[in-house]
């Protein structure tokens, strides 16, 4: 009978360790882009006035899941605004960093540098036009035939 529950105790046990590595591999720091399937935009995404960006400041496009700032009259940035550490999206940009509110990291959204870990990737860039007076992020749309 003892000789059964140890093989119950290494089976438990070798179980549980499999569980747990699991839960530290969905966490790694290692992450390149988290759990972010696609962080930037396949399509165009239009976002709005350009004059909705302050100049020397950033806007966070929460629902289109992009962060721009503008560091001078008429010049655009963009960044994905998932984290690259697990992948949720930030919550909020203040002073131009942005915050992941799942474990705390912080990104500089003017270069998207990941500046307080866990994350140490930074953010993808996506490339941003003004095109008919409009903010459009993400690739050029395909020419018409």
């Amino acid at each position: 009978m003892s000789g059964q529950s140890s093989r119950r105790t290494v089976l438990k046990g070798a179980a549980l360790a499999g569980a747990a590595g699991l839960g530290v591999a969905a966490c790694s720091t290692d992450s390149k882009l988290g759990h972010a399937e696609t962080p930037t935009p396949t399509a165009p995404v239009p976002l709005g006035a350009p004059d909705e960006v302050p100049v020397g400041g950033s806007k966070l496009y929460r629902e289109q899941r992009l962060v721009v700032s503008c560091p001078a009259k008429g010049q655009y940035k963009a960044f994905s605004a998932q984290c690259t550490h697990a992948g949720c999206v930030l919550d909020k940009v203040e002073d131009n960093e942005g915050n992941c509110p799942c474990h705390g990291s912080r990104f500089d959204v003017t270069t998207g540098k990941a500046v307080r870990g866990p994350a140490t990737v930074p953010l993808p860039a996506v490339p941003i036009r003004v095109e008919n007076g409009k903010l459009v992020a993400g690739p050029e749309a395909a020419p018409k035939a």
